[in-house]
């Protein structure tokens, strides 16, 4: 029995419905009134589009098993480690920088607008290091290394990736005076979000959702950001809000000519977990111990992915470059 309802709370922690079910209970559905009531409404609701997603792909004989080792072997790592990590860096970093903050706000609705745009852009950072900082990249590469798109890949990330996200979006936002509790519930509509943009074609073919698409980022954007394509590699950094990958010239609509190929450019052991995983670690420790010189060993740490101390260089840079001078 010990087991069984092991695995019963671990499904009801998937689902996230403790807060639903207790409202449900109670009979206080006043409740969803409030902060509180509405994440534990909303909460269960992309678990519950996932089994969607997956019961439409077998219907549409387009399920493969295979495409959710990654992300469920993720996720079950991240459940035991990653998240209590990035709630403690989230909570360090509060309490390190609040008093530091260069003003302090209301929890208005203009505020919030604020905050969201200082949390975007805090998030763009992080984002940007993680694709243009080698050892960040490795971090970061889990997520991108699936060869498909559906809502299980928001779940496929190394551990150490929340807390790092955490350390520097939360830094800037406290000190830029986001007050902690609209921080989390800017964080909340951001992991909504964040997660729902992986959504697979099995339940929305096209994701550019039409006229939304030209105000925030869509399903259709992120889906570029997770293509290993020259053309659109490092582009679409921010959530929600577009205005960051805009200011910065990374912003990029998906086209109709150029189909996205998922994964990462490093040839990746098919459907290999601990590959997907560590790989990217074991690549760049063979780079610093081939590397001649303490310079070019640390260089290799902060250049960006595919960086060559022979000048051979392979970044995401170049690639789009020589692919927009093939394409004249």
């Amino acid at each position: 029995m010990g087991i069984i309802y092991t695995i019963l709370e671990q499904i009801n922690g998937f689902f996230g419905m403790t807060g639903l079910l207790e409202i449900i209970k109670t009979g206080n559905y006043q409740s969803l009134l409030t902060y509180q009531g509405i994440t534990s409404a909303l909460q269960p609701l992309l678990p519950l589009v996932l089994v969607l997603e997956l019961v439409r792909g077998l219907l549409y004989r387009k399920f493969n098993v295979i495409n959710y080792k990654i992300p469920l072997f993720s996720y079950i790592l991240n459940a035991i480690l990653g998240r209590y990590l990035s709630i403690g860096m989230a909570i360090i970093m509060i309490g390190l920088f609040e008093k530091y903050a260069i003003l302090h706000i209301s929890f208005t609705w203009y505020w919030f607008v604020y905050g969201y745009i200082i949390w975007e852009f805090s998030h763009f950072i992080y984002h940007f290091l993680g694709h243009k900082v080698r050892l960040f990249w490795c971090l970061h590469s889990t997520h991108h290394a699936p060869e498909s798109m559906n809502l299980s890949i928001s779940y496929s990330h190394f551990f150490l990736e929340g807390p790092y996200a955490d350390i520097i979006r939360t830094s800037i936002c406290i000190l830029a005076g986001v007050p902690p509790p609209m921080l989390f519930v800017i964080m909340f509509v951001d992991g909504f979000w964040g997660s729902f943009i992986h959504i697979g074609d099995t339940v929305i073919k096209d994701a550019r959702l039409g006229f939304i698409g030209k105000l925030i980022l869509t399903p259709s954007h992120h889906r570029v950001h997770h293509a290993k394509n020259p053309m659109y590699m490092d582009t679409n950094y921010c959530n929600l809000l577009n205005i960051w990958d805009k200011v910065f010239k990374t912003y990029q609509l998906e086209i109709k000519e150029i189909p996205v190929e998922y994964g990462i450019t490093r040839t990746v052991k098919p459907n290999h977990f601990l590959d997907a995983y560590f790989g990217e670690f074991i690549e760049l420790g063979k780079d610093i111990y081939h590397a001649p010189g303490i310079i070019n060993k640390i260089l290799y740490l902060f250049m960006p992915p595919g960086w060559s101390h022979t000048g051979d260089h392979k970044t995401a840079k170049v690639m789009r470059e020589k692919f927009l001078a093939s394409q004249k």
